[in-house]
């Protein structure tokens, strides 16, 4: 199980499916998934960025700019990742063979997503956070899946939050496709949660009057995080 205070990039094997996953994070599929010309180096290296792990600095720094925005994905991605790789390390008492199947799907889509931001970033890249689930009981199902439809739910918000902070458009069409997937992981675990049920687009994350998700800012969205991250975090020039 994971524990507080260590990073958890690292701290349960995920053994073949992790190795695809990192395989999926190459040169050429980010390039494929960028649909741009540039290296891999030179992603967020633009003027405007900076190392955020400057010496003397407490915690990790986001940066500024793009980099910013991605460095702020790849702290959420990685604390996905890490809560889904601990949920099917340690599947909760009655779990069924569809649920896990699920929950491994999407295990896997959150470490895609993790690698694949660590790869963007490149240099820039902040070090691997520490985490805390001591509030989840991983033995529970009602208490899993309310930890994963609070993590799908913060996620959505988190990228329509931060859609118009990126200056690139490479990066923008990028978090849109990752927004979206973020999207059917919340609404498949709503529907677990409240089979048969509007619960999948309930009117706590769909605006009735706009039929639009709810978006948060980074400030907003790193103080519910703070819950289960205890790295100190320097959002940079975020809002």
């Amino acid at each position: 199980m994971l524990e507080s205070g260590k990073p958890f990039e690292n701290d349960t094997p995920l053994g073949f499916l992790e190795q695809v996953a990192r395989v999926a994070t190459s040169r050429r599929v980010f390039l494929s998934w960028a649909g741009a010309t540039i290296a891999v180096s030179a992603i967020g290296c633009s003027s405007k960025s900076k190392n955020p792990a400057s010496p003397g600095s407490s915690g990790v720094n986001f940066g500024t700019g793009d980099t910013a925005v991605l460095n702020y994905a790849y702290a959420l991605e990685q604390l996905e990742a890490a809560f889904y790789t601990q949920v099917i390390a340690t599947p909760y008492t009655g779990i069924t063979t569809g649920e896990l199947s699920l929950l491994t799907d999407i295990r896997d889509h959150e470490v895609i997503h993790r690698n694949f931001l660590k790869t963007a970033l490149g240099a820039s890249a902040i070090a691997a956070l520490s985490v805390n689930f001591a509030s989840v009981n991983f033995s529970s199902r009602a208490s899993v899946l309310g930890a994963a439809r609070t993590f799908e739910d913060l996620g959505v918000s988190a990228y329509n939050g931060a859609g118009q902070l990126i200056t690139s458009d490479t990066y923008l069409t990028l978090a849109g496709k990752i927004v979206s997937v973020e999207a059917r992981h919340a609404a498949a675990i709503r529907d677990l949660l409240s089979p048969g049920t509007a619960a999948f687009a309930g009117n706590d994350v769909v605006a009735v009057s706009t039929g639009l998700d709810v978006q948060r800012s980074p400030s907003q969205v790193l103080v519910l995080a703070s819950t289960y991250v205890t790295t100190s975090i320097n959002r940079g020039d975020l809002p």
